[in-house]
């Protein structure tokens, strides 16, 4: 017993728990008595050294909270992004993905090691991560109700504005703060025993069908697209406001392109380039756009676009180079007009040609 004493006094007391230290603690297989279920939500991790045991633990009580955002997560999409394919498949996730961490980040500010361990025969580093039920329920609360003062005051500008432009930029960032909330209403009721939440005056569904219809029947944006392959660029550009939610025209001198509220005009070059390459033809492409308010002719913002491209023969080079100008308009360009027309992106008021795009270039070919 002597030798056993002088041996742990040698190598530590935390070295020595499995020969008769500190026991093996009942939490580490996920009973915690010390923190009741009643008043703490708790989480073990373990790895290598305590570091990474407490972080294994911090992401163990961060799992609880997102396995039940994404389980509420289908009934936000809808708002979040229009479906279309594979694109929409990823940026909802992002968007979904976004979402949870900003309001699990929220509960984990309550979030603290109640106890850690280590098993010396087994080399491994144990840790507890607690938190109180009533320190993050009052966070999530406050948070709450001032997302719900916020949601309250945009959509009361929004029904009562008469500046278009205004009224969508307040329902969609009505809508988003009402998805967030519906997050941390979500977190609130795991935290609460009584799995009950907090009611909102508004549905997500009810938001987005608004100004969904909104922009259909009141915001139509008309393309006017000219220069070289005009048309298909023109195309995809519609394409993608269309997958937004944007009823659009195209400038043909029509009555729906005339009660358009918004125009987006510009000019896109193609023209071939020299390069000190034996194997390969370039092409280089410009585009400038503006997007313009129809009824004072304001530009609102404005965007430009550029590169190049290169393939075995100059025709093929002009092949690809558009394909490559339809994707960047259909998946870059229409969701950066959008984001711009919600008020989520500022765009500049005038747009230079980039770099290397001479305005006086002649045009290439069709």
């Amino acid at each position: 017993m002597l030798s056993v004493l002088c041996l742990c006094g040698v190598i530590g007391i935390g070295g020595c728990a499995w020969l008769g230290g500190k026991n093996k603690p009942e939490w580490v297989d996920g009973r915690a008595s010390d923190y009741p279920s009643s008043q703490y939500l708790t989480g073990v991790g373990q790895g290598e050294n305590r570091s990474t045991a407490e972080n294994q633990a911090y992401a163990a009580v961060a799992r609880i909270f997102k396995a039940e955002v994404a389980a509420q997560a289908k009934d936000w999409e809808a708002y979040l992004v229009t479906e279309h394919q594979e694109v929409a498949s990823a940026e909802r996730r992002l968007t979904i993905d976004h979402v949870t961490k900003v309001s699990t980040d929220k509960v984990l500010e309550s979030v603290s090691i109640g106890d850690a361990w280590y098993d010396a025969r087994m080399r491994v580093h144990y840790a507890l991560a607690v938190v109180s039920r009533s320190q993050a329920e009052a966070s999530v609360t406050d948070k709450i109700v001032m997302l719900d003062r916020e949601i309250e005051a945009d959509v009361g500008e929004a029904r009562q504005t008469t500046d278009k432009l205004a009224k969508v930029r307040a329902l969609r960032q009505a809508g988003r703060n009402l998805v967030l909330r519906e997050a941390y209403n979500t977190d609130l009721r795991v935290i609460r025993s009584s799995g009950q939440g907090v009611a909102s005056g508004y549905r997500v569904g009810e938001l987005s069908s608004e100004l969904t219809h909104f922009l259909s029947s009141n915001l139509g944006v008309v393309l006017q697209i000219a220069g070289d392959q005009a048309e298909p660029i023109q195309r995809a550009l519609a394409q993608g406001l269309v997958r937004e939610g944007f009823h659009v025209t195209a400038d043909s001198g029509g009555g729906d392109a005339e009660s358009s509220e918004l125009l987006v005009r510009g000019m896109t070059r193609l023209f071939p380039i020299e390069v000190q390459d034996p194997n390969f033809r370039y092409i280089r492409w410009c585009s400038d756009l503006e997007i313009v308010e129809r009824a004072t002719q304001r530009v609102v913002g404005a965007i430009a676009r550029g590169g190049k491209e290169g393939h075995l023969t100059e025709r093929e080079a002009t092949a690809k180079t558009l394909r490559v100008i339809q994707q960047e308009f259909s998946t870059e360009v229409a969701p950066l007009i959008t984001a711009h027309i919600f008020g989520e992106a500022t765009l500049p008021a005038t747009a230079a040609m980039p770099a290397g795009c001479p305005r006086e270039a002649s045009a290439g070919k069709r």
